[in-house]
């Protein structure tokens, strides 16, 4: 008989265990995909991530496939396009955003060699793992995360306040918050182990 999988996330919706087992927690490295991330994580304040998974393929296409040289070169009509799109999330001050960010990215970019050296300098280049025996104490941000904010707001990002940052630290694997009897816990611990991993309580 196969062993059923134990998942921290009570779900039975299968986009949602699809995000949960091949994406949420795993340490990402690629700058584009990175970027993507931080876009859809600013989309959801005030929202809902299920309402983001549902739309993330229609705005993936919308925004040119997140790729920030191609957003950063976004004019007015671009944005209108969007605006008048009923299937992306119409809400001017998110647009305008991702595509200021995208500018902003790239002189990142230019100052760190990559997006990925830059974020994952905040967690010292290894996934921090917080050990997680249920939710009940996950804080919505950590020092790390506040951190982040600080200096993306200081380069002139916009929506990366300290609780969107720690979303993102999160999805992109930079603390594994997979409980540990989760199926993914394991298994992402074994992804760290070569670069290492550094174990935080949460009181």
């Amino acid at each position: 008989m196969k062993k059923q999988l134990v998942r921290c996330w009570k779900t039975t919706d299968p986009l949602f265990i699809a995000y949960h087992d091949d994406e949420w927690g795993t340490p990402l490295h690629d700058d584009q995909k990175l970027f993507e991330l931080l876009v859809l994580e600013g989309f959801q304040a005030g929202l809902t991530w299920e309402l983001v998974l549902k739309r993330r393929d229609v705005m993936r296409k919308a925004f040119s496939g997140f790729d920030p040289k191609k957003l950063a070169k976004y004019s007015q009509k671009d944005v209108d396009r969007l605006l008048n799109n009923p299937k992306v999330i119409r809400n001017r001050a998110k647009i305008l955003a991702a595509v200021s960010n995208a500018c902003r990215f790239e002189e990142v970019r230019r100052d760190f060699g990559s997006f990925d050296a830059f974020v994952w300098k905040f967690v010292g280049g290894k996934t921090i793992n917080h050990a997680l025996k249920d939710f009940s104490n996950l804080p919505a941000n950590s020092p790390e995360s506040l951190m982040m904010s600080d200096e993306f707001k200081k380069r002139g990002f916009k929506f990366v306040g300290p609780t969107i940052c720690y979303a993102f630290m999160q999805s992109a694997g930079l603390v594994n918050d997979h409980l540990v009897n989760c199926f993914r816990h394991e298994q992402i611990m074994k992804m760290t182990s070569k670069r290492g991993a550094k174990n935080k309580t949460i009181n």
